[in-house]
């Protein structure tokens, strides 16, 4: 089951690889299947989109997902036949989801797989379901998320009696048009940042993310790393013309996205379970992703999407090597002199360490330069106040994650 679930998401790698191939040279495309919904008035077409954006996540999804289901055949290696099979089971479903939810040529689609990844992450977060903690853990990452995705069914509701399509490319030239009212604007954006909020663990709905460290650590780099926490992001990013329409929701999104990189940040200083700081680490950073789109920099927000889906589940994959071999503790005060036990494990952390604090020349360092100076200039409130909380946060990342490495 392990190489016929890795070898799946391989064969998607390679097909991710031959999109973004033809997207570079320039083309995108909308792929249309069949009439999901038709009644009187509305027609909601099965349709999925191929561009810039959908290839980047692609990418990311299947490239960092395949390293994951390989990791995951030696991690799980100790389960039953039937429990390793339905764990590879659900992590292809969670693949197939997040695949659909980026590739989805309208909000539908999204919100088939928004809802696909939501079960997934329950399925996983539970899987030692015989833990009564984990089933709680499970719950309320499901529960939490439903909260968020009721506020982005009501906006696919709005947005259906108003422009009576759909899809995006329908919903954007409405919007390009200048037909929507400041009041629909605002409140369409809103309640799609609600939804975004739930899925991608900010204030006040982040509360589910560092409890979902519950399941197996590479659900941990899968989930809240690389793909599920990121898809507010997507979505955020995908609807950019109607975001940048409206500056209260501009202004709500990052005052929320740098509250959230601050607390989070300043939280994860006093956690002494390694996966705790890490899904603390993960919340912060996505604050500095919403910090990006409130300032209108979705090529930023994007870009540290990618930066930080990479060292982060690198950091998660090392974390999963350093609990294997201390026999399932997690405890930071009980290691110490691990770098010349598993030294392979420490030249593979100490590179993720550089990245995530920022160090010049690597990935973390350019995305959030970036961020920091959007914020810096941004028009959204007082850039250089906007700056300087983000560099202090960027400060705490280092100090965290520099004390993670030490311990």
């Amino acid at each position: 089951s392990g190489l016929l679930a890795s070898g799946m998401i391989l064969f998607s790698f390679l097909l991710s690889l031959q999109v973004f191939s033809q997207v570079k040279a320039g083309s995108s495309a909308v792929i249309h299947y069949f009439d999901f919904i038709r009644i009187e008035g509305l027609t909601i077409p099965f349709d999925f989109q191929l561009d810039a954006l959908t290839s980047l996540f692609l990418l990311i999804i299947t490239g960092v997902g395949f390293l994951i289901h390989v990791y995951s055949t030696s991690y799980m290696q100790e389960e039953s036949e039937a429990s390793f099979a339905r764990y590879f089971s659900y992590l292809n479903l969670f693949v197939f989801s997040m695949l659909l939810l980026v590739m989805g040529g309208n909000y539908v689609i999204l919100f088939m797989g928004w809802e696909g990844v939501g079960l997934c992450s329950y399925l996983l977060i539970g899987f030692w379901f015989k833990n009564p903690a984990y089933t709680k853990a499970a719950n309320k990452a499901f529960i939490m998320n439903r909260i968020g995705d009721l506020a982005f069914l009501v906006a696919i509701f709005w947005i259906i009696a108003k422009v009576g399509s759909i899809n995006y490319t329908d919903v954007i030239g409405y919007a390009d048009a200048g037909k929507f009212t400041g009041k629909d604007i605002t409140i369409i954006t809103l309640l799609l940042f609600i939804g975004a909020t739930g899925k991608s663990a900010q204030i006040p709905l982040y509360t589910w993310l560092p409890d979902a460290m519950a399941g197996p650590t590479p659900v941990s780099a899968l989930i809240h790393a690389a793909t599920m926490v990121t898809a507010g992001i997507y979505m955020i990013a995908r609807s950019n013309t109607l975001f940048s329409m409206a500056h209260l929701t501009q202004t709500v999104i990052t005052v929320v996205g740098l509250a959230t990189a601050l607390l989070a940040a300043s939280i994860a200083i006093k956690q002494n379970d390694i996966k705790k700081v890490l899904a603390y680490s993960t919340v912060s950073q996505l604050g500095f992703m919403f910090l990006a789109l409130g300032t209108g920099n979705y090529v930023a927000a994007v870009f540290h999407v990618l930066t930080h889906a990479f060292f982060k589940a690198l950091l998660f994959l090392g974390a999963g090597s350093v609990i294997h071999s201390l026999s399932g503790e997690q405890d930071m005060r009980k290691m110490g002199a691990l770098a010349k036990k598993i030294p392979y494990t420490y030249m593979t952390f100490f590179c993720a360490w550089l990245a995530i604090i920022g160090t010049p020349g690597l990935a973390g360092f350019f995305s959030k330069d970036e961020i920091l100076w959007r914020a810096f200039i941004s028009p959204v409130g007082s850039g250089v106040l906007l700056y300087a909380v983000a560099l202090i946060t960027a400060g705490l990342t280092a100090f965290y994650m520099t004390r993670l490495m030490c311990m």
